[in-house]
């Protein structure tokens, strides 16, 4: 059959490589319901949605989930208007539209979760933010190669005008109503940083939602799904098989992480829960996100809290809006563990974006020792992978590589994800977090009997130790020599400047 695979036109994911198979299901729950540590923002919906990705019963035979979701022809529309009419890309989803129609992410939809092998008899859990053009299904083979490592991951779909369009369903009528794309400069202005910070206001909001809702699941009370399907649901109810299953209660126990405006947004969301006690009267700040002391959301973030950065886009970190918070630490840094819980990973394209990489490097770096209380605990993790693009952490980089190759001269695309899986689930099992071990052949060493092993390679500074692995330092001005002074287009920060490169590519 192996034939008949390679004439399929259809784009197609890998399979995943943990030792777990994947449920999914798509969640949608009235805000009504929800209990928000701060008011909402303007611009707000009436819910939330979510896509919960878990290990699943081995014996599952669900159908999967279509990667574009329903109404499909609208989505393809969206993506089309977002990658710009005249792009490749662009031109690639109009070509083969019914083609697109068919792609399945590669899980069990609403499949009985499994039982976890965990000490505590929970499963780690983990939040994922996704960047400008992104959704809920973007990150998909990421996210899902995680949970098929034992991490329940939610991936929420952001309202805030940042994917290429978003469905919102009315808690009473059900009846669905769109918010689009909306188009910013990337060039630093007031209107920009107001912009983002606007957006960014919505985002934190709802993954204040999402720990609420975190929080119910895990104590089993009763939460109204408008996503739930009877056709595919089991006659126990999806939600309600999470009961006493997440590891959520203790501080620090839920990791965070995002790419791009998602790496932002959890930046901004650890930092503002963190330093909530802290906030200057200085009328210069205006916080995006003010927790309640009382709720569990500021309990549960902690400096044992692990973060995950992949391509952290740094303008919206940048608004005058917001100075004071950038000028803290990330809050892993109050204590003797310092970074060894954050790490980031770049693209290639990213890491040669001097000015996105300086700041970076700022965001997670430690203090310096004046200024720190612990001047002898680790700094960050940060990474980056040689012959890789801003999309090759995205699904769009291992279903269209012909197109990154062709444009951005991104190489394999599967293996690229692979190292950001791994490395993610070694920053956690060093944190203390129980995850499945990773196989040989993922680490790419041979070994008779197959089978898996922790993976302090992937986070060794040692030159060579993984191949186009690179490890970066946090000293100012250590890699200025290899950088390429970029900016946002040269670099693809989103899809919406992407039509502008394919020009230059084609002039």
């Amino acid at each position: 059959m192996g034939w008949l695979n390679r004439l399929n036109p259809t784009p197609a994911f890998p399979p995943y490589t943990g030792p777990y198979k994947v449920g999914s299901a798509h969640v949608e729950i009235p805000t009504a319901d929800l209990e928000c540590p701060s008011p909402a923002p303007d611009g707000a919906q009436p819910t939330v949605a979510f896509r919960i990705f878990y290990p699943c019963q081995q014996d599952s035979k669900e159908p999967g989930v279509r990667w574009i979701p329903d109404p499909q022809r609208e989505y393809i529309g969206a993506y089309a208007r977002f990658l710009g009419a005249n792009s490749v890309f662009a031109n690639s989803f109009a070509i083969f539209p019914q083609l697109l129609y068919y792609i399945t992410i590669p899980v069990h939809r609403d499949a009985h979760i499994l039982e976890p092998p965990t000490q505590n008899k929970r499963w780690p859990v983990m939040v994922f933010s996704h960047g400008l053009g992104g959704s809920m299904n973007a990150y998909s083979h990421l996210v899902g190669s995680l949970a098929s490592h034992g991490i329940v991951v939610i991936a929420p779909d952001h309202r805030d005008g940042s994917s290429p369009i978003s469905f919102v369903s009315d808690p009473k009528t059900g009846k669905s109503t769109s918010v689009e794309y909306r188009r910013l400069p990337h060039k630093p202005s007031t209107e920009v940083y107001e912009g983002r910070d606007e957006q960014l206001r919505i985002r934190l909001w709802e993954l204040g939602l999402i720990h609420s809702a975190l929080i119910k699941l895990d104590s089993g009370l009763p939460l109204k799904n408008l996503r739930r399907t009877s056709k595919h649901n089991h006659s126990t109810d999806t939600l309600s098989q999470f009961t006493n299953l997440l590891s959520v209660r203790d501080p620090g126990s839920i990791s965070y992480a995002g790419h791009s405006f998602g790496a932002a947004s959890m930046v901004q969301f650890i930092k503002s829960t963190f330093y909530h006690k802290s906030t200057p009267q200085d009328s210069s700040y205006k916080p995006l996100f003010t927790p309640s002391p009382s709720s569990d959301l500021v309990r549960q973030i902690t400096p044992s809290t692990s973060v995950t950065l992949l391509d952290l886009w740094t303008l919206p970190l940048q608004s005058p809006g917001t100075a004071w918070l950038r000028e803290k630490p990330m809050p892993s840094y109050h204590s003797p563990e310092g970074g060894s819980r954050l790490l980031a990973i770049l693209s290639e394209a990213f890491y040669k974006w001097s000015a996105n990489l300086n700041e970076t490097i700022r965001t997670v770096a430690k203090p310096k020792t004046t200024s720190n209380t612990f001047p002898n605990q680790p700094g960050p993790h940060i990474f980056y992978p040689v012959a890789s693009a801003h999309l090759s952490q995205s699904d769009f980089g291992v279903l269209f590589a012909w197109v990154t190759t062709k444009i951005f001269g991104a190489k394999e695309p599967e293996r690229v994800l692979k190292l950001n899986v791994r490395a993610i689930l070694q920053t956690l099992r060093n944190s203390g977090v129980e995850v499945a071990e990773t196989s040989f052949m993922d680490r790419e060493v041979e070994r008779e009997d197959g089978k898996g092993a922790r993976d302090e390679e992937i986070l060794s500074r040692e030159k060579g130790v993984v191949r186009d692995w690179i490890s970066l330092g946090t000293e100012a001005g250590a890699h200025g020599h290899e950088q390429v002074s970029k900016g946002p287009a040269d670099a693809v920060v989103e899809g919406e400047v992407l039509g502008e490169v394919v020009q230059e590519e084609e002039r």
